[in-house]
């Protein structure tokens, strides 16, 4: 029963998978379809995060494909309506990057806040200038939150225990949600979040309807010095519109975890921008939430292939 690993697990393979399965690993199969056919031709599973593209045509090459397991949370890059169609159970991390990308957002938030990485060059430098990195107070700041699901609602527990007025648009939290119950999370429109928040935060899976849901209309709402933090997809905001909006107005600011094309051309107009901090689609990524979603991946890839239900799963055809 062969396993198909197309990119990185970033924690070592277990001995128990290794020495129960045949494992196959190629971290580099994501950017070549038909090597994964070739390679992958009596897989039983296959094993992505988020640069392999299963399509129905990567599926429908792969005839014993029973399971397919992403090392994350992000469903964007895999066909889940063939999987149904084809009978592939799909399992993801749902939950194991939830604390380290919430954890990401409010190190952005005290980063931009702070000044800590000017502060830092400035004294390296000889500058003892305190009034040049005099910072602000996240308390009595307001965070609007895009998507209010297990990420956004995390950062939203962790906002408010630092003083901040937690604001949120999702049309499918409840108003009987505990957050909102406990006055946590006040639930508005999308054109009030941008309005009102000094801080604001994009917590949605990518969809056809969630696809450039912050366009230039949006930002245009904004504060003139709000700050804009993406750790969800890069397909939410329109990066146009954005670029344009970080050019005309500089005092506002953005942190850019993910983007529309990753990795980002040597070219990238973005490079530039000096209100602007960039990472490379890590927020979620840290030593435990690591080894959290290699563990429960691999474990619900054993479940599938031995017969008992996954403890994870996202598509799970019947019989």
């Amino acid at each position: 029963m062969p396993i198909v690993i197309t990119e990185d697990v970033w924690w070592p393979i277990p001995d128990w998978i290794t020495s129960k399965y045949e494992v196959l690993q190629d971290f580099t199969l994501w950017s070549n379809p038909e090597h994964i056919v070739s390679v992958g031709a009596n897989a039983d599973a296959l094993v992505v995060r988020n640069r392999t593209k299963v399509d129905r045509l990567l599926l429908e090459s792969l005839p014993r494909l029973r399971v397919v397991g992403r090392l994350g949370v992000g469903l964007d890059n895999i066909d889940l309506q063939a999987c149904r169609d084809l009978g592939i159970v799909v399992v993801a991390a749902k939950g194991c990057n939830a604390n380290a990308v919430a954890e990401y957002v409010i190190a952005c938030m005290f980063q931009h806040a702070r000044f800590l990485s000017v502060c830092d060059s400035c004294t390296r430098t000889g500058v003892w200038d305190r009034q040049k990195c005099m910072g602000r107070e996240l308390n009595g700041k307001t965070l609007g939150l895009i998507g209010v699901g297990d990420i956004g609602q995390r950062v939203a527990v962790r906002a408010r225990a630092l003083g901040l007025r937690v604001i949120a648009y999702d049309p499918f939290l409840l108003k009987s949600h505990m957050l909102v119950q406990d006055f946590a999370v006040e639930l508005t429109r999308l054109q009030l979040v941008c309005q009102m928040s000094d801080y604001i935060s994009v917590h949605v899976p990518l969809t056809a309807t969630t696809r450039h849901l912050i366009t230039e209309n949006e930002l245009a709402l904004c504060k003139k010095d709000a700050v804009l933090i993406n750790t969800s997809r890069g397909g939410i905001i329109n990066e146009n519109a954005l670029f344009t909006h970080l050019t005309k107005q500089p005092e506002s600011f953005a942190f850019l975890d993910v983007r529309e094309k990753e990795p980002s051309a040597a070219d990238d107009p973005f490079l530039l921008l000096p209100n602007l901090f960039l990472t490379p689609h890590i927020a979620g990524i840290t030593h435990e939430s690591s080894q959290r979603v290699a563990e429960l991946v691999l474990d619900d890839i054993d479940r599938v292939l031995s017969g008992q239900n996954p403890m994870a799963a996202v598509v799970y055809p019947l019989p």
